[in-house]
């Protein structure tokens, strides 16, 4: 099946090229730029004559002028395109493709079988069961911990980030407070500030102190220090 695939996919891509292959189409050489000018010429001296602008003798002699010129350029041989020309593209028609199959069976499995979606989604479902589980178990050791400790301040950065990369933000700036409860960190103030501000939506009265205390508290080199003053600029 997934060699039928690759056939079609060749066919599709190449098409145009097999087309623009054939096509035997006049090549636009100075000849047909001749032509087209002096067709250009009458059509300009009919309307010079129609606005009065020339008497019709002296029209008439200006028209077998530019009649002349145009049969003379008429007679010339007309270009068509060489079979050299044609040659480059042919070449891509097999070359292109070939390639492309080679470079697939370097790097590709066309033997691998296919995963189902639903096989995905039920590893998904599993895997964001297990997490829950995880976070679940490490919440219920942290609250039976000194909440004052180094240990369990840090346990409860490690539950926000964990919270954080799953998007569940509320869940995130929850375990920070309580971090920063045992001890304040400007970095740590500035993530539960943005945490906050991302779950309501806006700059809440609570994340604007936040980033207000870190920016008194962060070095003057703090690098989050211009995304924190713009966060609280206008907030009263």
């Amino acid at each position: 099946m997934i060699w039928l695939a690759l056939a079609l996919l060749a066919v599709v891509a190449m098409t145009p090229l097999a087309v623009s292959a054939r096509r035997t189409a006049r090549a636009r050489g100075r000849r047909e730029a001749a032509l087209a000018l002096h067709r250009a010429q009458l059509a300009e001296l009919d309307r010079d004559l129609a606005d009065g602008q020339i008497g019709p003798a002296e029209h008439d002699n200006a028209v077998l002028e530019v009649q002349r010129r145009l049969l003379a350029v008429a007679d010339t041989a007309e270009e068509t395109p060489s079979g050299a020309a044609t040659a480059p593209l042919l070449t891509a028609l097999i070359a292109v493709p070939a390639a492309a199959l080679a470079l697939y069976l370097a790097g590709g499995s066309p033997n691998m079988p296919s995963i189902r979606h639903a096989d995905v989604m039920a590893d998904a479902r599993e895997q964001a069961q297990q997490d829950d589980a995880l976070i679940a178990q490490l919440r219920t050791g942290l609250a039976k911990m000194d909440p004052k400790s180094d240990t369990t301040r840090e346990g409860y950065v490690l539950l926000g980030n964990a919270e954080a990369s799953r998007g569940n933000m509320p869940a995130a700036a929850d375990a920070w407070r309580t971090a920063l409860n045992a001890r304040f960190d400007p970095t740590l103030a500035v993530e539960t500030a943005e945490a906050i501000t991302e779950s309501a939506g806006h700059v809440t009265t609570e994340s604007a102190a936040l980033f207000r205390r870190a920016l008194a508290e962060a070095p003057p080199d703090a690098p989050w220090r211009p995304m924190a003053e713009k966060r609280i600029a206008g907030v009263k």
